[in-house]
């Protein structure tokens, strides 16, 4: 859910995000055990640890509970058994939504999201359905209100360290980035002590569509709020313009 000055989107996840920490930490929680499996427990070895970790911070997750999860996946690697999976479909009047989820159970999680798109008036489609409709890239968000630097010089640093957009909004400054090369300026801002408020890899839409009608509105609000209540969900990404 990124994308053209969402940061007012981002701010109510992080607030929902806030009421709920401990399902947050626990979905996180999920993927650093996948990327320790895949990967080994050094994040300066493990592109997706790194990301994870990444992604943790910027949820809030304290220092010693990424390390926790990390030493418990280390020593317990061979039990776990989640896997990535992903879903494409459309909610009301076509709106394009991806569906990233982690599972123990594939059949579980296809039958609730298929059920949350039903129930939204949408539907599941076939994979490749609508990611075309996507740019997979890296965002980076910083509040201005955390950052009272000079934009210009943010920029320079931002590209400097190998970003290919930086855009300033009414209340955020937003960084793309090469999926590859965004492990390598998420860091470098970090290094330079820039508060970032999200940072992640992300799919973002190249055109976005505007609903008008309240009752499609409604159901795809449903459906999305259904997606974000399920543990096994990971990440929703949508090209309804808000």
């Amino acid at each position: 859910m990124s994308g053209h000055s969402k940061f007012a989107n981002i701010k109510h996840k992080k607030e929902k995000n806030d009421a709920a920490k401990g399902k947050i930490f626990t979905i996180i929680g999920r993927e650093i055990a996948v990327a320790v499996k895949e990967g080994g427990p050094d994040p300066a070895n493990n592109f997706k640890l790194a990301q994870v970790i990444a992604k943790a911070k910027a949820n809030n997750m304290p220092n010693d509970t990424i390390e926790r999860g990390i030493k418990k996946a280390a020593g317990d690697m061979g039990n776990v058994n989640y896997e990535y999976v992903t879903y494409e479909g459309y909610g009301p009047n076509g709106i394009a939504i991806i569906v990233d989820a982690l599972t123990d159970n594939k059949n579980r999680t296809a039958a609730n999201v298929r059920s949350a798109f039903t129930k939204g008036q949408g539907n599941v489609g076939t994979p490749g359905c609508v990611s075309f409709m996507f740019n997979k890239k890296g965002q980076i968000i910083i509040d201005k209100e955390e950052y009272e630097a000079d934009a210009d010089e943010l920029m320079m640093q931002v590209l400097d360290a190998g970003a290919e957009d930086f855009s300033e909004e009414e209340d955020s400054y937003e960084v793309l980035t090469d999926p590859d090369s965004f492990e390598e300026v998420r860091k470098a801002l970090e290094d330079a002590g820039i508060p970032m408020v999200s940072a992640e890899v992300t799919m973002i839409p190249q055109n976005y569509v505007e609903l008008t009608d309240e009752n499609a509105i409604k159901n795809l609000q449903r459906t999305l709020d259904l997606l974000d209540d399920d543990d096994d969900v990971q990440a929703v990404y949508h090209n309804w313009d808000e």
